[in-house]
């Protein structure tokens, strides 16, 4: 199991590290139509690294399907609501192709605040 250490990190960064991992491009034998048998540990969530703008200016949007259900939430709302966790998993999810498999990746992360 690959541990990342999230402290004093971007989440970006963070994201796209454990987002390689779970595919299982940093090993040597990458097969693009398995799994990865490892999986990712993120350790100091709550500990990252974002800017008070970002907070305020990064969206989530979604769509509820009801006429005029759009619905909006900042970084800093989710955080407030949902913890890092939530936020961690958008990212990586978001990192991640979108195909039978990213569902049973998603599966070996873990994430520890």
């Amino acid at each position: 199991m690959k541990e990342i250490d999230a402290q004093n990190k971007k989440l970006g960064r963070i994201a796209q590290e454990a987002a390689m991992a779970l595919m299982g491009k940093d090993k040597p034998d990458y097969e693009p139509n398995k799994v990865n048998t490892d999986g990712v540990h993120i350790i100091n969530a709550s500990k990252l690294d974002i800017d008070e703008k970002k907070k305020d200016q990064k969206k989530y949007r979604w769509y509820t399907g009801y006429p005029g259900g759009l619905k909006e939430r900042t970084l800093s709302e989710l955080i407030a609501k949902k913890g890092m966790k939530d936020v961690f998993e958008k990212a990586i999810f978001g990192m991640l192709p979108n195909n039978k498999l990213r569902a049973l990746r998603m599966k070996k992360l873990q994430i520890s605040e």
